[in-house]
């Protein structure tokens, strides 16, 4: 038996874009440790899920290299900081590997502020 879900109302469309837009400004307000850089802009997150009913957002992010030093608490770091959002109840940070980071993930403005513009 298949469960049917309803259709996603106008107002659940505008919760999910202010949810993700949300999420999205608190990932620019997090800096790699290294580089003077937010995440977002630097390329690390692959994927933003959120739920505006429950309040779960899921992110898939890497780090600019396996062998980071901070690859074991950085995920809680970033979890933390979604989590100070009022809209969110639950926050889950999973690291990937696949695809590898490179420097062609980064926006301009993060290019510009690293002097890699070409």
């Amino acid at each position: 038996m298949s469960v049917q879900h309803p259709m996603p109302t106008e107002a659940d469309s505008i919760a999910h874009t202010v949810l993700t837009e949300q999420v999205i400004g608190v990932l620019r307000t997090v800096y790699d440790p290294e580089l003077p850089v937010n995440i977002y802009d630097l390329g690390l997150v692959y994927g933003i899920e959120v739920e505006p009913q429950s309040g779960r957002v899921h992110i898939k992010m890497t780090l600019t290299a396996p062998g980071c030093p901070v690859a074991q608490t950085f995920p809680g770091t970033v979890e933390c900081a979604l989590r100070e959002l009022a809209d969110v109840n639950e926050a889950c940070v999973e690291l990937v590997w696949e695809p590898p980071w490179d420097r062609s993930r980064m926006s301009e403005a993060a290019r510009l502020t690293l002097g890699m513009l070409d």
